[in-house]
C-alpha cells in the first residue's frame, strides 16, 4: 500500500452558531492539570512566546492582523513542537510537512513558529515585519527571483485560496506517493500545514476545493477550522447561520470538534485525524478566542486587526513577558526547539537511507524524480524537435491542432499534468493514454493519472494547479473556454506573483464562437490576460504556432503561460516556412511574409486573424509586410535591436487585426495606426455572421491600409 501523505489546514475560521451550541463561547484561559506531560509545559510557554513576538513585531510598525497569531497559539506550539516533521536547515526537503497560511493576514503566526523553531529567519528580520525588503512582508510570499523566506510554501492572501492551494498539495502528494513510492520503500509520507480564516470557507473557492478534495478521497487533508465567533465588521452570526460540521460532512469529510486554545484537546484532534485513514479529509473545528492574550479586544472583532497596538504594554506583563525584554524568547523554548531541532534531523537523516535504497534499486525512477526536483525540463529547441510537421493540408481549430501537438509533449515530458473544468470534449487537452488522477474508488481513476477532472470549478482548479506548482514535481495545467477565465483570475494573478510554471489552455477565443452568443463570445478576455504582469499569453495562428506555443510552455520555468486557442477552423499558413512560424513565437513576434520592395506598410495579426492579415498583403502588393504578433509578453522581452528589427520606427502605417478589444494594440501600430477588432460585445449567429458584422475579414484589412 502506497503511503499516506497527510496535508494539515488550520482554518482559522469563525464559527457559525449552530458550531458553537454545546461549547463555551470563548474558551477558558489554559491551567495545567494532573493529566498533562511536562511537554504541553513548554509548549504553553512557546504559545506564550509566540504571541509576544506577534504582539511586539505588529506593535513595531502599527500595521498588521494581530487576532490570528494570538489566537491560533496552542495550534502552532502543538504544529511546530510535536506534529510537523520538518527540517530547519533543509527547507525543500522532499518528505517535509508543508504549511500553507490561508489566512495571509496573519503571517506573524507563521513567521513566530518559523523563527521559533530554527529557520533561517533570525530575529532581526522578524523586527522588520511589513518593512521593505524584509523576509516578514505583510502576506506570504512564496519564494522567487524577490526574496526567499524559508519555510513558506505557498503566496496567500486572497481569501480561500489557500484551501484550494492544499487541496493541491494533497493531490500533489497522493499524485507523487503512486509514482514514486514501492512496496519496499516508502520515500514520500508527509503532512502539508495551512491555516485559513473564516473568510477562506466564505468564500466560494473553498467550498470548490472541499468539493473536489472529499470526492476525490484525499484522506492525506486535514482541515483546521478556527472556529472564533468573529469576522472582521461584526461577530460571525452577523453574516452566516450555516453548520459547517454538516457541510463538511455532506462533502464527505470526517469532522472533529474541539476547544482549539486547550493544548491536549489540539494534540488528541490532530493525533486522531491522522489515525482515521478512512478514504476521507478530515475538518477539526477549533473553537478559540481571537486575540487571545489581549484581554481589552480578545473575542471581538476589533481583534483582528491591529487595535491591540495600543495595549501592548499591559498584554505583555499579563503574559508574564519581562518589560525590558521585546521580542522575548524565554530559554526553556530556545532549549526545547534545539532540542527538537536535533530529533527531527535524526528522523531526516533516517528518511535519507531509505531514499538512498530506494534509488539505488530504482534508477529509473530516481532519474524522473530527480529531474523533476531539479526542473530539468526539454529546452524548446528539444520540444519542437519531439513534434513533427503538421499536415499541411489540414485547416483545424488551434484547439485541436493543440491536442495533437499535446500528445507529443505528455510523451517527451512525464512530469506534464492536464486538467479541465468538465471541458475535455471541447477544450481537446486530454493527454491519451496516461490514465486519469483520482479516488481509485471511482471506476477509470486512479491517483497514478496524469489528466484531472476538476468538474465545473475554474476557480478551484486555479487555485489546485498553483498548489500542484507549490508541490514543485509537475508542469500541472488546466483549460476551460477563454470566457471563464475570469473565474480563476485571481489564481492566475497569483501563479504570475509567485512565479509558478503552470500552463491554461483556453479555447473558444473570440467572437468566432458564434451561436451562444456574447456570454459567451470573451472580446475583452485576452487583452485581460495581458494585463497580468509576468503572465505570458500566447494565441497561435496555426498548427505550428500551436508546436512554438507549447514549446514555450515548457521551456519557460519563472512563470505561468496561457494558451488562446480557437474554436474555429483556421488556414494553415504554407506560406511561412514551418520553422519561422515555430521559432517566431519563441520571440513574440517575427515577420510572417517579408516586403519584395521599399516597405510601405505593415499588418499586424495574432491567432485566428493573421490569415486575414496574409491575405491582405498579397492584394495589397509586395511593399507590405505582415507580422504575427502571438505573445506580446514574450516580444516586448526581446532586444531592442530585434524588435526594431520586426517594427522599424520609419514605419509608421500599420494597420492590426484581432477578434478582441483593441485597445493594447496601439502601443504596436502607434496613434497612426489603426486596429481593427471587436470593441462591443457580441451576437447570436453563425461565427463567421458575426466575424462579417465585425469588419474581420481580408476586405477589410487592405480597406483600412489603403486608407492610411
Amino acid at each position: 500500500m502506497l503511503a499516506l501523505n497527510f496535508i494539515l489546514l488550520i482554518a482559522t475560521c469563525n464559527a457559525f452558531a449552530p458550531i458553537t451550541k454545546g461549547l463555551p463561547r470563548f474558551a477558558k484561559s489554559l491551567s495545567m492539570t494532573a493529566t498533562e506531560t511536562p511537554l504541553y509545559t513548554v509548549l504553553e510557554t512557546a504559545a506564550r512566546d509566540s504571541r509576544g513576538l506577534a504582539i511586539d513585531s505588529i506593535s513595531s510598525c502599527h500595521s498588521g492582523h494581530m487576532g490570528l497569531p494570538l489566537g491560533c497559539a496552542e495550534i502552532g506550539a502543538q504544529l511546530w513542537g510535536k506534529h510537523l516533521s520538518y527540517n530547519p536547515d533543509d527547507p525543500l526537503w522532499l518528505n517535509r510537512d508543508r504549511f500553507v497560511l490561508s489566512a495571509g493576514h496573519g503571517s506573524m503566526f507563521i513567521y513566530s513558529w518559523l523563527h521559533l523553531s530554527g529557520y533561517d529567519l533570525p530575529l532581526e528580520e522578524v523586527k522588520n515585519f511589513r518593512r521593505h525588503h524584509s523576509k516578514t512582508p505583510g502576506h506570504p510570499e512564496f519564494p522567487s527571483s524577490q526574496h526567499n523566506t524559508p519555510g513558506i510554501e505557498a503566496t496567500t492572501g486572497p481569501l480561500g485560496a489557500g484551501v484550494g492551494n492544499a487541496v493541491g498539495l494533497a493531490a500533489a502528494a497522493k499524485l507523487a506517493a503512486a509514482t514514486y513510492n514501492t512496496p519496499e520503500h516508502k520515500i514520500i509520507d508527509h503532512f502539508v500545514v495551512a491555516l485559513c480564516g473564516d473568510g477562506c470557507l466564505q468564500e466560494g473557492v473553498s467550498f470548490e476545493a472541499a468539493s473536489f478534495a472529499g470526492h476525490e478521497g484525499l484522506d492525506n487533508l486535514i482541515l483546521i477550522y478556527d472556529s472564533n465567533d468573529v469576522t472582521l465588521d461584526k461577530m460571525a452570526d452577523f453574516t452566516q447561520s450555516e453548520n459547517t460540521a454538516q457541510r463538511f460532512t455532506a462533502l464527505g469529510w470526517n469532522t472533529i470538534t474541539i476547544d482549539g486554545n486547550d493544548l491536549s484537546a489540539v494534540d488528541k484532534a490532530l493525533t486522531d485525524a491522522k489515525a482515521l485513514k478512512n478514504g476521507k479529509p478530515t475538518i477539526i473545528i477549533a473553537k478559540t478566542i481571537i486575540g487571545k492574550g489581549v484581554a481589552e479586544i480578545e473575542g471581538t472583532s476589533a481583534a483582528h486587526g491591529e487595535a491591540g497596538v495600543a495595549y501592548q504594554k499591559t498584554a505583555r506583563a499579563a503574559l508574564g513577558l519581562p518589560a525590558d525584554d521585546l521580542w522575548h524568547v524565554s530559554p526553556e523554548t530556545k532549549k526545547f526547539f534545539s532540542a527538537k531541532k536535533a530529533e527531527l534531523k535524526g528522523k531526516y537523516d533516517d528518511w535519507f537511507k531509505t531514499y538512498n535504497a530506494w534509488k539505488a534499486a530504482n534508477p529509473a525512477l530516481a532519474t524522473q524524480l530527480e529531474n523533476a526536483k531539479a526542473k530539468k525540463y526539454p529546452t524548446a529547441s528539444e520540444v519542437l524537435a519531439a513534434i513533427p510537421e503538421y499536415d499541411p493540408k489540414k485547416n483545424v481549430a488551434t484547439r485541436q491542432s493543440g491536442s495533437d501537438v499535446l500528445q507529443h509533449v505528455a510523451k517527451l515530458v512525464p512530469q506534464f499534468l492536464s486538467g479541465s473544468a468538465d471541458l475535455h470534449g471541447s477544450t481537446k487537452n486530454y493527454i491519451n493514454g496516461v490514465g486519469n488522477f483520482g479516488n481509485p474508488k471511482t471506476k477509470g481513476k486512479e491517483y497514478k493519472g496524469r489528466n484531472f477532472y476538476f468538474g465545473i470549478r475554474e476557480h478551484a482548479m486555479g487555485t489546485i494547479l498553483n498548489g500542484i506548482a507549490y508541490y514543485g514535481l509537475n508542469i500541472p495545467s488546466g483549460a476551460t473556454f477563454l470566457v471563464f477565465c475570469d473565474y480563476m483570475r485571481a489564481a492566475l494573478r497569483v501563479a504570475a506573483l509567485s512565479e509558478l510554471q503552470v500552463g491554461y489552455i483556453l479555447t473558444h477565443d473570440s467572437v468566432g464562437v458564434g451561436e451562444d452568443g456574447p456570454t459567451h463570445q470573451p472580446v475583452e478576455a485576452t487583452s485581460g490576460l495581458r494585463i497580468i504582469p509576468h503572465l505570458d499569453v500566447i494565441r497561435p495562428a496555426d498548427p505550428e504556432e500551436v508546436a512554438g506555443a507549447f514549446a514555450s510552455l515548457i521551456d519557460r520555468k519563472d512563470g505561468p503561460t496561457a494558451l488562446i486557442f480557437s474554436r474555429q477552423n483556421v488556414r494553415t499558413l504554407n506560406e511561412i516556412p514551418v520553422a519561422e512560424r515555430r521559432n517566431g513565437v519563441l520571440k513574440g513576434a517575427y515577420v510572417a511574409v517579408k516586403e519584395t520592395a521599399p516597405l510601405t506598410h505593415i499588418l499586424l495579426g495574432s491567432g485566428s486573424e493573421l490569415q486575414w492579415a496574409v491575405d491582405a498583403a498579397k492584394e495589397l502588393g509586395p511593399s507590405v509586410r505582415v507580422v504575427s504578433v502571438p505573445s506580446f509578453e514574450i516580444f516586448d522581452r526581446q532586444s531592442a535591436e530585434y524588435k526594431e528589427s520586426v517594427l522599424p520606427s520609419s514605419v509608421t502605417k500599420r494597420v492590426a487585426i484581432e477578434a478582441g478589444v483593441t485597445g493594447l494594440w496601439y502601443k504596436y501600430v502607434g496613434l497612426n495606426g489603426k486596429v481593427i477588432g471587436t470593441d462591443k460585445f457580441g451576437f447570436s449567429a453563425p461565427g463567421d455572421t458575426v466575424m462579417k458584422e465585425f469588419g474581420i475579414n481580408t476586405g477589410n484589412v487592405v480597406t483600412t491600409a489603403k486608407s492610411l
